[in-house]
């Protein structure tokens, strides 16, 4: 009697057993829908006008910076109010490897990631120790430094009129597919290494101690050592985000990299719900670079529309079902 009762108890109940049966379809509904979109995205210049070609160049680019936010959140815990700056680095090193070297953004691109990931770790060692609001109020204050310090040394950088991204990345290519599909062929390879990422020791030692300092630190793992590499890493993806916008606009100016735009990259990372997929950092892209579009002839309505807008796509997320919104934000790690 008492081994009937203990297997009874052991039963799969059968709401678990049909949800367990329905998620590899929803597994394989969702991969479909990701490569349908990007089936979508590589044809759309075959489609789309000149104007929505570069349009979306754009958008992708973005949704790189996205990315590099959502990391930062993800892995972090914390908020970044100045990732401008590292997006910034990536623009100006790029643009500078063109105009002292000649090299076209194929070579500058890698020097950009290397550059960004540097100065990622070197604000984060004196900023180990802050977290929350101070970290946030730290990053804000590098974006509100940073105009002035590439006008500081305009002879460098340009100074108010920037520095012109010219060179082909593939000669013979058209340079409007070139904007298009050098900055989507960046995104899916940063999604896809983040895809790889998010399965291995080091992720999980990041969560980990994200989720408990005091366990990690027992399994050796520091927080000092989590901060640099989240910070590293995000900067890294944030330079070549700013690399690819700087080739994608084709020019690259203190006017493109001011508080607001770090502010924008954050206010794009809520509406992709953090998201490290292709289809979430597009949505936020797409939010980021056609919202301001939209809206440029609302006058003093901006800000109120933008906010709207803002609540509209966020509000309308929560209302998608369970599984469609852990698919949307990669909740697989």
């Amino acid at each position: 009697m008492s081994n009937l009762s203990l297997s009874a108890n052991q039963a799969p109940d059968a709401s678990d057993a049909s949800e367990l049966q329905d998620k590899p379809k929803r597994s394989l509904l969702s991969s479909a829908f990701t490569v349908a979109v990007l089936v979508i995205l590589l044809v759309l210049p075959m489609m789309a006008g000149g104007y929505w070609t570069f349009t979306l160049g754009l958008c992708f680019a973005n949704a790189i910076a996205i990315l590099s936010v959502s990391f930062l959140v993800r892995y972090g815990g914390e908020v970044s109010i100045g990732h401008g700056v590292f997006a910034a680095s990536g623009a100006y090193t790029v643009a500078l490897v063109e105009k002292y070297l000649g090299l076209s953004v194929l070579v500058g691109l890698p020097v950009a990631a290397v550059v960004g990931a540097v100065l990622g770790a070197i604000f984060a060692f004196p900023s180990r120790h802050l977290s929350g609001i101070y970290l946030a109020v730290a990053t804000m204050a590098l974006a509100l430094a940073l105009p002035e310090v590439l006008l500081h040394f305009s002879e460098i950088t340009g100074g108010y009129g920037g520095l012109y991204v010219g060179l082909d990345a593939i000669a013979g290519v058209s340079k409007d597919l070139q904007r298009y599909y050098l900055p989507l062929a960046g995104l899916i390879a940063v999604v896809l290494l983040l895809r790889h990422f998010r399965s291995s020791r080091q992720a999980m030692a990041l969560l980990l101690i994200r989720t408990s300092a005091h366990a990690a630190e027992s399994f050796g793992i520091r927080r000092s050592w989590a901060r640099l590499s989240c910070m590293a890493l995000s900067g890294g993806i944030a330079a070549i985000a700013g690399a690819l916008l700087s080739f994608s606009s084709s020019t690259v100016s203190p006017n493109s990299f001011t508080l607001w735009t770090s502010i924008f990259l954050l206010v794009g990372s809520v509406v992709s719900l953090y998201s490290l997929t292709l289809v979430g950092s597009v949505i936020g892209g797409l939010f980021l670079t056609l919202v301001p579009l939209l809206l440029a002839g609302a006058g003093d309505w901006v800000p109120i529309l933008y906010g709207a807008a803002l609540l509209s796509v966020v509000q309308g997320f929560n209302a998608l079902p369970a599984h469609l919104r852990a698919r949307l934000d990669g909740s697989r790690s």
